[in-house]
């Protein structure tokens, strides 16, 4: 019983990383059905923002976090500026290898500027131990800081996009793009909008998992983007519960592969549970069968 309490604690802690990120690879999804492969590297980005403001400006964990928020908001409007919106009207394909290029072009671009070695992201949090159960379960302090800074951006997130005009916005377009326009709506500042909100949580889950793991490099970001993408495709992408759910769900799995002594089989038990979420349900767990003219 403790241990399966122990893995819940670990599964929480990694299951809120994940939900951060697939939230921006679902949004994107939902507005333009676009499978943004650089949202990962946007998450890297905010793991460096946040080793630099804390290591050089010595600011604090919350600052940080803010500061990696905002500037990941700034670098997610400007790639989807300059890389996305030349070739909205394109094919699929096309978007999807623009995507790949700008994961790659931010991905070496970072390693240029920062080289290639890990780097130890400092330590903003005071870690302590909370021994529950006569010892049994142990609940660290930082796995609390995550999991209550998730639930907030979850708790804003949800009020953002069902209490405020550009949240309207957001829904509209994703439901109908051209008739939103019609009405008035913005698209060009909707999709930015959603860009600069899906990268400020990515910014968020670096600041993150550098306080969690205590390093950081240039490659962060390919793998957990990967297994962001697969949340979502999990939860269902395009809908933003299922995006959390994905998360936590896959999270879940990870470290109880792991704690049975699978951690160098986890990242294939991922993908495998993808595939089987797909053969049993297409859609993914919280999607719906939705049927198109043709």
């Amino acid at each position: 019983m403790e241990q399966t309490l122990q893995q819940l604690v670990n599964g929480l802690s990694l299951g809120s990383i994940y939900a951060l990120i697939a939230l921006g690879y679902t949004m994107v999804y939902g507005i333009i059905n676009l499978i943004n492969f650089a949202h990962g590297d946007i998450y890297m980005l905010g793991a460096y923002i946040g080793f630099a403001v804390t290591t050089f400006l010595h600011v604090g964990f919350i600052p940080a976090i803010i500061i990696s928020m905002v500037s990941c908001a700034a670098i997610g409007i400007i790639v989807e500026k300059v890389a996305y919106k030349p070739i909205r009207n394109s094919t699929r394909i096309a978007a999807l290898i623009t995507a790949i290029a700008v994961s790659l072009f931010l991905e070496y671009g970072t390693m240029y500027f920062v080289k290639a070695e890990t780097r130890t992201f400092p330590q903003e949090l005071a870690s302590k131990n909370i021994k529950l159960f006569n010892g049994g379960v142990v609940l660290n302090t930082t796995d609390i800081y995550i999991l209550a800074i998730t639930i907030v951006l979850m708790i804003a997130l949800q009020y953002i996009i069902h209490k405020t005009k550009m949240g309207k916005a957001m829904r509209a377009v994703s439901m109908d793009k051209e008739a939103a326009q019609y009405m008035g709506i913005s698209i060009d500042q909707t999709i930015s909008f959603t860009f600069a909100l899906g990268s400020a949580l990515a910014g968020v889950a670096g600041v993150l998992v550098g306080v969690y793991y205590n390093s950081i490099n240039p490659l962060m970001g390919v793998l957990p983007g990967l297994k962001a993408f697969v949340a979502a495709v999990i939860g269902g992408i395009g809908i933003i519960p299922g995006a959390v759910l994905g998360g936590y769900f896959l999270g879940m799995t990870e470290t109880i592969v792991s704690a049975n002594g699978g951690s160098l089989y986890k990242d294939a038990v991922a993908f495998a549970v993808l595939i089987i979420i797909l053969l049993v349900r297409p859609n993914g767990l919280l999607g719906k069968n939705v049927k198109e003219k043709v």
